[in-house]
């Protein structure tokens, strides 16, 4: 080729990719542990439990379609360490409303509210109300309806909006846009976005628990939650959610809630058995992650973590576990893929570079 034809050639390849920016940037996906602390205990400044999903190509480091799965407590402060502000979340996903599961949300929306009073609503995706066997109802809708209460009654959110005419008059929940949908025992999508697809499926913790399954051209990915067999005690094959299972068929990375077995009520802990059986085993997830194809298996919501001698007020019989323990056990499950055991700020990237 002659020189001129070189040059030719070299200017057309850098007007196509002025023309075509992104045409060659691959796809790719980072699940990030935004808090790994085991249930509503406190423990070495560990934020609550959340699991941050974010997709997009190579060119924004995959970081155009932000996603956060359960948001515990100071979730803001981790999300903030990433360079994210409350403004850049497009959706948040809750497993089930316990505190330690669901509190950091209304730090969220406070400070979206306050600080990008123009800013979109945030989709915030839940079950349905569900009733509970003792009578009571488990809301989404009125858990984000009332979110901000205490500030609204205690005169904060007048004199905020003394501050900042721009600010909705409503308060925080205003910038909600609660997503509803009824679990049920297969996948169902519950939320789009352009590839992004979230599907969810029912599983057993407390009334109105669900699962979520994240699908991207870069991967998938399983937010398992504090999700347990529909048999709260044994006899039963596995402490694991046969739903979560059947989500998780084929999926990339399952981030899922862990107690280790050395907890156990015959292992003298002190711990209740409804407590402990509620939740699924390091061994038994480590069995489920193998049958369903998984590559990578991350534990978190660690129960107890790992170098504590106790979690809140139960002992862990024969001192602190390491995250060695950890993996240990969801090997003696059979699991062969990559076990990571979380701490905050944890990160895995589809595909791995």
């Amino acid at each position: 080729m002659r020189l001129k034809d070189i040059r030719l050639a070299a200017v057309c390849a850098a007007m196509l990719a002025v023309a075509l920016p992104g045409a060659h940037a691959a796809p790719c996906m980072t699940v990030t542990v935004t808090g790994a602390q085991g249930g509503p205990q406190a423990y070495q400044g560990q934020a609550g439990p959340g699991t941050l999903v974010r997709y997009g190509d190579d060119a924004n480091n995959c970081n155009a379609v932000r996603l956060q799965f359960d948001i515990g407590r100071s979730t803001i402060l981790r999300l903030s360490q990433l360079g994210i502000q409350s403004a850049q979340v497009g959706a948040v996903f809750i497993t089930h409303l316990h505190n330690d599961h669901s509190e950091g949300l209304a730090e969220l929306l406070q400070h979206r509210w306050m600080i990008f009073p123009k800013s979109p609503k945030l989709d915030v995706v839940c079950s349905d109300d569900v009733q509970a066997p003792l009578g009571f109802t488990m809301s989404c809708k009125k858990f984000v309806a009332h979110i901000a209460d205490n500030a609204i009654q205690s005169g904060e959110i007048a004199q905020r909006l003394a501050e900042n005419k721009e600010r909705d008059a409503a308060g925080p929940s205003a910038k909600a846009n609660v997503v509803t949908f009824a679990a049920r025992n297969e996948p169902q999508t519950v939320w789009t976005s352009g590839d992004v697809k979230v599907s969810a499926i029912r599983s057993t913790h407390i009334p109105g628990h669900a699962s979520y399954r994240v699908d991207t051209p870069a991967g998938s990915v399983v937010i398992g939650g504090d999700a347990g067999n529909d048999k709260f005690a044994p006899p039963r094959d596995s402490s694991t959610s046969a739903q979560v299972e059947l989500l998780a068929k084929g999926a990339d990375v399952i981030v899922h809630s862990t107690i280790h077995p050395a907890m156990g009520p015959d292992r003298d802990s002190g711990m209740p058995p409804p407590i402990f059986f509620r939740q699924s085993n390091a061994s038994d997830l480590g069995a489920m992650a193998q049958r369903a194809g998984t590559k990578h298996l991350v534990l978190t919501h660690l129960i107890p973590p790992p170098g504590a001698a106790s979690q809140g007020v139960w002992k862990v019989p024969g001192g602190a576990l390491s995250e060695a323990d950890y993996r240990k056990a969801a090997a003696d499950g059979g699991f062969k893929g990559q076990v990571l055991v979380a701490k905050d700020l944890l990160s895995l990237r589809l595909p791995a570079k």
